[in-house]
């Protein structure tokens, strides 16, 4: 029997947002012959690179409908995958021609860009699925999580590794007490693998142009600065910023290093490798943050940082959390090597990873998605945890597939895992560090109260000095 809950397919779409626990059937959009028929989806920065492979997993499950994304040539590569789908690059554009059509969207584009995508889509209804981080600035991922909710739509951040079975063990094993009291959390990565400090200083004045990594680059390092190449619409790259020289290398790599585009190593990779600590011991916002770094200029995030954020937790007390990024006169930025770490254990190759440090025991994880737990030195423990301690946590319904997660959250009603109720205050952390990096030696205290810090240069980073005129959002205006 054909269901008449809803009147239509828009309808029917909204009430999988606001129903909770409620009548549901899942794949069904009314008035279809048969009664089943897929989500439609759409890329925005689709076409090429992360954003590419963000539409294809989405599109595991769902209708690939439309691509969004500044460069032409990359948008003929994407119109030979999907020749059904509608081609733009502007994301206004798509979403005026396309209306209804859209259920979901994917928005892998540079840092800055994210946050007028993702309201763009939410101000229409759209569920979104948006890459780490999900913005660049404090005042954006407030107001993005309060449009969400607002409008009632279903949300995930492209942090692939709060899909998988370890993140979850790590939670459970934390819940049970697998290291006692936290003390000290110590968290490193090798990025950046981008120009930052004085490396990236020549290329965005214009000096130098960085050396491509792929054949597709070359055209663009070429160029020079001020025009743009032909197949690259830069007033769309730069989307809510306000009118900016074109800069060769930024698209579409290099301007992960740069302070306006950006958010740096720890923006890049803190909301993967921060969040299993992060979730599993249910950190919250800092109390004071502060950093050393070095080659920190103008434009350009440091070569390299150690960040501490100081936490006061309910249950273990002061927390402090260590973040190492870069290299340091050619030695890589981490913690000294585990006592307990087993002699054979090569630890100057584990490139990125974690440690929580307990009273009782520590746990590392070598590796940047929580992939690889280990009690050190305890292999006892280790295997006693593995076997002992229930699973009572929801698993994902996508492992490894944060895009096809919310699709499938979507069908049946359910939250994907990294929705912006937990992907926003992991945002934030990444974003407080860089309060503390663009201040070094300084000991900046937040106040989570009025969300601000005492320090009127770590406040400018807040919220953005200026936006390009038609590209205001805001919770309340949506």
């Amino acid at each position: 029997m054909k269901p008449t809950l809803f009147p239509n397919r828009r309808a029917f779409l909204r009430g999988t947002a606001a129903t909770a626990g409620g009548i549901f059937f899942p794949n069904l959009l009314l008035g279809q012959a048969g009664g089943v028929k897929k989500l439609n989806v759409a890329g925005i920065g689709g076409a090429g690179g992360k954003g590419a492979s963000d539409i294809a997993i989405a599109g595991e499950g769902a209708n690939v409908v439309a691509i969004c994304d500044i460069d032409s040539n990359r948008l003929k590569d994407a119109q030979t995958k999907y020749p059904d789908a509608k081609m733009f690059t502007s994301f206004k554009e798509m979403f005026e021609t396309m209306g209804d059509k859209i259920d979901m969207v994917t928005v892998s584009t540079p840092d800055h860009a994210h946050y007028p995508a993702a309201m763009e889509a939410i101000k229409r209804g759209k569920h979104v699925c948006v890459q780490k981080p999900l913005v660049n600035r404090i005042w954006e991922a407030n107001q993005l999580h309060e449009a969400a909710k607002k409008k009632g739509v279903k949300t995930n951040m492209g942090n692939q590794g709060h899909t998988g079975e370890q993140i979850r063990q790590l939670k459970e094993w934390m819940n049970a007490g697998v290291v006692g009291n936290v003390k000290e959390i110590h968290v490193w990565t090798n990025r950046p693998i981008w120009p930052q400090g004085n490396a990236a200083k020549d290329i965005y004045t214009g000096k130098t142009a960085p050396k491509p990594r792929r054949k597709e680059e070359s055209n663009e390092a070429a160029e020079g600065v001020g025009q743009a190449p032909a197949h690259v619409n830069w007033q769309q790259w730069l989307a809510q910023v306000p009118d900016h020289p074109y800069i060769p290398g930024l698209h579409p790599f290099a301007w992960r290093g740069h302070r306006e585009f950006g958010a740096g190593a720890m923006g890049d990779m803190g909301c993967h490798i921060m969040d299993g600590p992060f979730w599993a011991c249910e950190l919250g916002e800092p109390y004071q943050i502060e950093a050393e770094v070095g080659e920190l200029t103008d434009l350009s995030w440091p070569a390299w940082s150690h960040v501490i954020c100081s936490f006061k937790h309910a249950k273990y007390g002061d927390i402090k959390l260590h973040w190492y990024e870069g290299t340091k006169d050619g030695k890589p930025m981490k913690p000294e090597r585990p006592a307990k770490l087993e002699a054979e254990r090569d630890f100057d190759k584990m490139r990125g990873g974690f440690l929580i440090v307990g009273d009782e025991d520590s746990i590392l994880n070598p590796g940047d998605y929580c992939e690889a737990l280990e009690v050190v030195g305890n292999r006892p423990k280790l295997a006693k945890f593995f076997k002992e301690t229930p699973k009572t946590l929801e698993r994902s319904l996508a492992p490894g597939k944060p895009q096809l997660e919310l699709v499938k959250a979507i069908e049946q009603n359910k939250t994907a895992g990294s929705n912006f109720d937990y992907s926003v205050p992991l945002t934030k952390l990444c974003l407080f560090g860089n309060f503390g990096i663009t201040n070094p030696g300084k000991v900046i205290k937040w106040d989570s109260a009025t969300q601000t810090t005492d320090n009127e240069d770590a406040n400018k980073l807040i919220k953005r000095a200026a936006v390009r005129q038609g590209w205001e959002y805001s919770a309340d205006s949506i």
